[in-house]
């Protein structure tokens, strides 16, 4: 497969991949409008939010069997088309409830984008190429919180909060046609892969008693939590504690994300000399240090906003260099049950991502502690996990009944 071949390959996995970046990131700056509109208030407009968590938490764990069952492609469709459904649902809603309703099932078909570009990443590349793909990969997605929550912004100023679901089921079409004519199949269909929920269980728990996949899948869930509790957090933080529009917000957002498209391509260099447990290690440790310098410092008053900008995005740079080399880990050992593999890891970080936005809201004071104080602790539990789970393995090693398992590189 020729750079040019590769490169076209990875940015259509990597568009489809932003489709709940996107959906995420692109009216946060519209809440305030969508409560006035909806007589509501901004606390009910983020159970829109966590109605969207929720979905891909359990849309991915829906996708992986049949991605197995029935090759990439169809179930693909089918999701890009419920989500294009969903988000004109979503811009025609004028009820707080239908639009929480709408989200969800938008939630559900958006998802299907991300379990099937990681499978397919599998399928296409060789075990040797998937981290380097994964952080063109993340390097795509980067770019949506740079984009989405400034058009969003600026968007929801001049025509309205409803446009920013027209667009993204627009944008969202012209993908599902892109993925009809120019990306490959990946593995064919396996009809010997049952549906039965049984079956399904069992092959998920085939799957979770990998040692390599249960190790960096937990790791990588719990370090990826942090960014979605800064979603949750920094609008109120920003905006409401210190004083910036909606187009200042999403300026903020897309500095925080060109930094983390930094750190993908570094990801991409550092694997030359480097191999992927290496990286991760050390990141999760500086990580872990600079959360804490930010705890101390939120607590003592240090930071204003420029300062806790700075600081909140050379945090979260860890995320472009964790995300991929974890997430190329957890596929690594796996041919036949990459699907279900791609959507358990992926539901599982969704489903951290949650946790941690419901926490957020939860200890909610008035200040950026809750934020910061959940997106520090989520990556020291990623590091915890890391070094417990290393530890582990060396007593496991060689003893997995998995029959497509190579040797384990933890």
């Amino acid at each position: 497969m020729t750079k040019k071949r590769q490169f076209f390959l990875v940015l259509i996995l990597g568009l489809l991949s932003t489709i709940s970046p996107f959906s995420i990131d692109m009216y946060l700056p519209g809440f305030p409008e969508i409560a006035r509109d909806l007589n509501t208030t901004i606390a009910s407009v983020q159970l829109s939010l966590t109605s969207y968590f929720i979905g891909i938490a359990a849309g991915q764990m829906l996708y992986g069997p049949l991605l197995d069952r029935f090759g990439r492609k169809p179930p693909l469709y089918a999701g890009l088309a419920i989500y294009v459904v969903a988000s004109m649902g979503c811009a025609l809603t004028e009820s707080v409830d239908a639009l929480i309703a709408m989200r969800f099932l938008q939630a559900i078909g958006g998802c299907a984008g991300m379990v099937s570009a990681q499978a397919l990443v599998r399928d296409l590349f060789p075990p040797e190429k998937t981290a380097q793909a994964f952080s063109f990969m993340t390097l795509v997605v980067a770019i949506s919180p740079m984009i989405a929550p400034t058009v969003g912004g600026y968007m929801t100023v001049s025509f309205g909060w409803h446009s920013l679901f027209v667009v993204l089921g627009a944008i969202t079409f012209l993908m599902l046609i892109a993925v009809y004519f120019y990306l490959p199949s990946g593995k064919k269909a396996d009809r010997t892969i049952s549906l039965s929920p049984p079956s399904v269980i069992k092959n998920f728990y085939t799957v979770f008693k990998q040692p390599q996949f249960l190790v960096y899948t937990l790791t990588g869930g719990f370090a990826a939590a942090a960014p979605f509790a800064y979603i949750a957090g920094s609008a109120d933080v920003f905006m409401n504690l210190y004083g910036s529009s909606p187009q200042e917000y999403g300026w903020i957002f897309a500095g925080i994300a060109a930094v983390i498209i930094g750190t993908t391509q570094l990801n991409h260099l550092l694997l030359r000399k480097y191999t992927s447990q290496q990286i991760i290690k050390v990141n999760i440790i500086i990580q872990s240090c600079l959360g804490l310098l930010l705890i101390i410092g939120t607590w003592l008053g240090w930071y204003d906003k420029i300062s806790l900008v700075i600081l909140i995005a050379l945090f979260l740079a860890g995320h472009g260099l964790t995300n991929p080399n974890a997430t190329a880990l957890a596929l690594a050992p796996f041919t036949r049950h990459t699907g279900s593999a791609a959507s358990l890891g992926g539901s599982f970080r969704m489903a951290m991502g949650g946790v941690a936005s419901a926490l957020v809201s939860a200890f909610y004071n008035g200040t950026a502690m809750p934020m910061i104080a959940v997106m520090t602790g989520c990556v020291m539990i990623g590091a915890v996990l890391l070094l417990i789970g290393k530890i582990t393995v060396k007593y496991r090693a060689r003893m997995s009944d998995i029959e497509d398992e190579p040797a384990s590189v933890l």
